[in-house]
């Protein structure tokens, strides 16, 4: 064991006691390079936060021209600074009206915690509804919407009034009424397995929401950023939905995260109380420049128009018998084995044959393909008979 693995495991905390403890040398594009000297070609992308690869140079090259002029000056809302403004212009050009205003914070986890502040505060109503195998991340708010009992009991008591519904169930709908401040859900559930909503659900949703009054929140933290073929996933569904959440791939790699809104919506954070919610290195120009990068090369390039026919790549390449289903949507698959013990299995031998994959967070039987939006077809094809080529070792062992 090398020293950095050695005091890996000693000094940084786990979040369980299976960490690989990969050593990483350096990234570069679509690959990861290990200390032991071999190349991993990335079929995870950090899950889903690497847009645009490792390394990306217009990425690189933001950050530094940004950390050259300032780094933190004050306090998130105070200070007008050019990279975070744009990177909130170039959101309210390019996603539909009402969504207009941006509120930029620091992760995922914290825009989910500020926007059902903001459904509370802009309705006056208390109660939430979630998702049965929903997951928004892991703070407290958070935790209160996730779907899994197990994840959420030893840390209760959560928060009140929060409610569940099944995902593609037009039978629960009428569970939300006057008394629901917002319903929070996944465009694409990610934890359960890439979940894609079923044809005309979500527009019934938000019907439903729209009839109550209820303020509908998508959570696009995964799906966001071109990982489906649009910017948003939502753009899909024909809904636009009220507060919209954001991060992960937002900056390719860069932590960060984002909440929009209507204008007038948005301006219930600043009063009644003040300061509704505040952040101190949120909206930071370092993520916003590295954001404003992602952006211009999603915009300006055909990579989300490739998406589809490289997620069909996948599925034409991905055929074998030990293979039961393949859940998602554009370069978010899930790809379903036998049980749990197998898929973990799978995976541990595809990164000894030189492919990064993962699994999913509550079902485990599922492989995690979610690469950089950069990544080629020669190198779909290649990691997909690594992917292959495992099924059948594994297999034959077991």
């Amino acid at each position: 064991m090398g020293t950095l693995q050695k005091d890996f495991f000693e000094y940084q905390a786990k979040t369980t006691f299976h960490a690989s403890g990969f050593e990483v040398d350096k990234a570069v594009g679509n690959y990861i390079y290990g200390k032991d000297g071999k190349a991993y070609l990335d079929f995870v992308a950090g899950v889903s936060a690497n847009t645009l690869g490792h390394s990306h140079p217009k990425i690189v090259q933001a950050i530094k021209e940004q950390a050259e002029k300032y780094l933190h000056v004050m306090v998130y809302g105070e200070y007008a600074m050019e990279k975070p403004v744009q990177i909130c212009k170039m959101l309210a050009e390019n996603v539909p009206d009402p969504l207009h205003t941006t509120y930029l914070v620091n992760s995922g986890t914290e825009a989910i915690e500020a926007s059902m502040k903001l459904a509370k505060r802009h309705t006056g109503r208390q109660e939430i509804i979630a998702f049965i195998d929903a997951y928004h991340g892991n703070t407290q708010g958070s935790l209160s919407l996730a779907g899994r009992e197990t994840n959420k009991k030893p840390f209760e008591p959560l928060l009140p009034q929060i409610k569940f519904i099944k995902f593609n169930e037009e039978e629960d709908l009428p569970k939300i009424t006057e008394r629901t401040a917002c319903v929070i859900v996944e465009t694409i559930q990610g934890a359960a397995g890439f979940i894609t909503p079923q044809e005309g659900y979500l527009k019934k949703l938000k019907n439903r929401c729209e009839e109550t009054g209820t303020l509908l929140v998508l959570d696009e933290i995964q799906p966001g950023f071109g990982r489906t073929g649009k910017l948003f996933a939502f753009q899909w569904y024909d809904i636009v939905p009220d507060i919209l959440a954001m991060g992960k791939g937002m900056a390719g790699g860069i932590p960060i995260g984002a909440f929009m809104a209507s204008k007038k919506m948005m301006e219930c954070l600043a009063d009644h109380p003040k300061l509704g919610h505040v952040t101190t290195f949120g909206g930071n120009p370092i993520p916003a420049a590295a954001a404003c990068a992602v952006m211009e090369e999603l915009l300006t390039t055909d990579l989300m128009k490739q998406v589809h026919e490289k997620e069909k790549t996948y599925r034409e390449k991905l055929q074998h018998p030990e293979i039961i289903s393949i859940n998602g949507r554009g370069l978010m698959l899930a790809v379903q084995l036998r049980s749990p013990e197998f898929s973990l299995k799978v995976a541990e031998r595809c990164m000894k044959k030189g492919l990064i994959v993962f699994w999913q967070l509550y079902r485990n039987e599922y492989l995690r393909i979610s690469p950089p939006l950069t990544i080629t077809h020669e190198e779909i094809r290649k990691g997909c008979d690594i992917i292959l080529q495992s099924i059948d070792e594994i297999a034959k062992e077991i």
